[in-house]
């Protein structure tokens, strides 16, 4: 690299002649006195000395040019260097560093002051964790062979699994015994840490039958009355029934004042309307209200239901239609304001439509009851869910509404 000098030629050649004088006085070169030292005439001097003279200048004017040019040179150098630093760091977050880099790294910053050390890509706690790290693994013993009991198959979890989802009666010591006749020896305590893992009871309380389970096997029909006030503060009353399998809603009608009377009217109309809809269905659940009286449970026990009137003041037991409820109010009837039976009507008529069609439910798979692309007559499949084992001598319910 061609730089230019930082001294002039006629500098460089006075700080030569200073320097050459100062070896003269020492006594290196002998001096000829009232002579000069360097102009003294030639023919004085032996041609050795004066070949001598003239390599010794050349050769210390080439060392001043060359430290000249060689510190402007590393300089720029540096420069250069750390620009190119700072392009590649604009292009990696954090570039790798293998135990050769770090080693070097650390040396030099040991040995360079602090101030000079600054825009590195490490720091003093990088440097400190990478001593930690070394300390660490110099001190670390091989992995010792693993020695005891073989983890339990894949194969053998999913059995154990099978064995207590589909047997609700067997309890972790019943399922290790049925896994020995089939020869595979196993643990109780492995057994029970297996159900936990998967969210299974391990004890044998797994066959309490739920409520909803039993309304599952029984196929129910629910029915529930909700009242809604209008902008004028009339109060109505809506009658709507719903298939617990299929989580259909039919709507009944609605009212100002529902009576024994008008109710068992209501339930001649449903099964006039949708009577086709409800075959197979085998039991009603309602509450305790005084407007269910016996001619409208005898409308339904002529149709082979069995009634299942709820516990007092227990509105959980009849979940499935409250939480239609729930629905209808928080999707419809508290996004408007109702003005007439008229218009509550069609609303709740719309609203019922859109369930039955088009509202996806999670215990569905994530289809609507009714969807628009299968023949109306046609139910959509359930899930089986009430399940008991026929080892235990029971029957097994597999409810299928196909």
């Amino acid at each position: 690299m061609n730089c230019p000098r930082l001294w002039p030629r006629s500098t460089v050649r006075r700080l030569v002649g200073v320097a050459w004088g100062r070896v003269c006085l020492i006594g290196v070169v002998p001096v000829v006195p009232g002579k000069s030292r360097v102009g003294a005439d030639q023919g004085e001097w032996p041609p050795s000395w004066i070949l001598m003279f003239r390599i010794l200048y050349r050769f210390l004017s080439t060392m001043v040019r060359l430290a000249v040019r060689s510190g402007r040179s590393k300089d720029l150098e540096i420069i250069v260097l750390r620009h190119q630093l700072n392009v590649v760091r604009r292009q990696v977050d954090r570039p790798p560093v293998n135990n050769d880099d770090r080693t070097l790294l650390g040396a030099i910053a040991a040995a360079l002051p602090r101030p000079l050390r600054e825009g590195w890509i490490v720091t003093p706690e990088t440097l400190l964790r990478w001593h930690r790290r070394r300390i660490a693994h110099h001190w670390t013993q091989p992995p010792a062979p693993r020695t005891g009991r073989p983890p339990t198959s894949v194969e053998l979890r999913e059995l154990i699994v099978r064995l207590a989802t589909e047997n609700p009666t067997w309890g972790h010591r019943r399922i290790q015994g049925e896994l020995a006749r089939l020869g595979h020896q196993i643990a109780k305590t492995t057994v029970w840490q297996i159900l936990t893992d998967n969210n299974i009871d391990p004890s044998p309380n797994r066959s309490d039958v739920t409520w909803t389970e039993f309304l599952h096997s029984q196929a129910a029909v629910a029915c529930d009355f909700f009242n809604v006030d209008t902008a004028f503060l009339r109060r109505y009353y809506v009658l709507f029934f719903i298939k617990v399998q299929t989580r259909e809603v039919f709507f009944a009608g609605v009212t100002t004042n529902p009576t024994g009377e008008w109710t068992t009217q209501a339930a001649r109309n449903l099964f006039i309307a949708h009577g086709e809809r409800l075959q197979g269905t085998r039991a009603l659940v309602r509450d305790r209200g005084s407007q269910f009286i016996d001619s409208f449970d005898e409308i339904f026990r002529s149709e082979g239901f069995k009634i299942l009137p709820t516990p007092v003041r227990t509105p959980v037991a009849n979940t499935f239609a409250e939480r239609w409820i729930g629905s209808v109010r928080r999707e419809l009837l508290d996004r408007t304001i109702i003005w007439n039976q008229r218009q509550l009507e069609r609303l709740i008529t719309d609203y019922i439509a859109h369930h039955n069609q088009h509202r996806p439910h999670q215990s569905l798979g994530q289809r609507p009851p009714t969807p628009v692309d299968e023949p109306p007559d046609t139910p959509p499949a359930t899930v089986t869910v009430l399940r008991t084992s026929r080892c235990d001598g029971l029957i097994h319910e597999y409810q299928n509404a196909a």
